[in-house]
């Protein structure tokens, strides 16, 4: 039975691959592989500290605060008596402060670090065409390689 079986198999499968035709191509067409390229620029980061001069303003407004503070203690303490002692002491403070500042504009050296970008630019392969006529129509499919 077994031996039934495996003769009815075999017949079959040869039954089916004899009845079977091969597909064959039977114009030939030719085409043209035409190769296309592009440029890419690679980027590499390097720092670097760049340094300037830059003009400053002779800013004397804490001299002024700091004269303000102490003319307003001074103000609060010597005149218990007298209303807002404090804030005319605070207000002389503050131009006293002010007129014996030292602080003078002139240039003041400023570094700073930047990254700056160093360019490689190198032809890469972008994607392949081929190119081909069938049937009198133009054919063309793009691929990659």
């Amino acid at each position: 039975m077994k031996e039934m079986k495996t003769k009815i198999l075999i017949s079959a499968i040869a039954g089916m691959v004899i009845g079977c035709t091969p597909a064959f191509a039977f114009d030939m067409v030719d085409g043209e592989v035409t190769d296309h390229y592009k440029t890419v620029i690679n980027q590499k980061p390097y720092n670097v500290e760049i340094c300037r001069d830059v003009q400053t303003s002779g800013d004397k407004s804490g001299d002024m605060l700091k004269g303000a503070i102490i003319g307003g203690i001074i103000g609060n303490n010597v005149t218990k008596n007298v209303d807002n002692g404090g804030a005319v002491g605070a207000l002389l403070g503050g131009i006293i402060g002010h007129n014996n500042s030292k602080a003078t504009g002139g240039t003041k050296r400023v570094c700073q670090t930047e990254t700056r970008y160093e360019e490689q630019s190198e032809t890469v392969y972008s994607h392949s065409i081929i190119s081909f006529y069938l049937d009198g129509k133009e054919y063309n499919v793009k691929f990659y390689k």
